[in-house]
């Protein structure tokens, strides 16, 4: 049973080390500039409705 897994933490190394293929730096860069900026779009438009919605619900029930 020890072998079996010393061969299975052998495996995922060579996996990781040699069959993965990781991104370069300006991929990287360019990945994290489009999730921060659709992040930051998202937080708006859901902003945006909170605003409208609490405006609206004001409206409608004054008080």
């Amino acid at each position: 049973m020890f072998k079996k897994f010393v061969n299975y933490c052998k495996a995922c190394y060579d996996e990781l080390a040699h069959k993965t293929t990781w991104p370069t730096l300006p991929e990287l860069t360019h990945s994290a500039v489009v999730v921060l900026t659709s992040s930051l779009v998202i937080a708006l438009v859901v902003w945006l409705l909170d605003v409208v919605f609490k405006n609206f619900m004001s409206f409608v029930y004054p008080g």
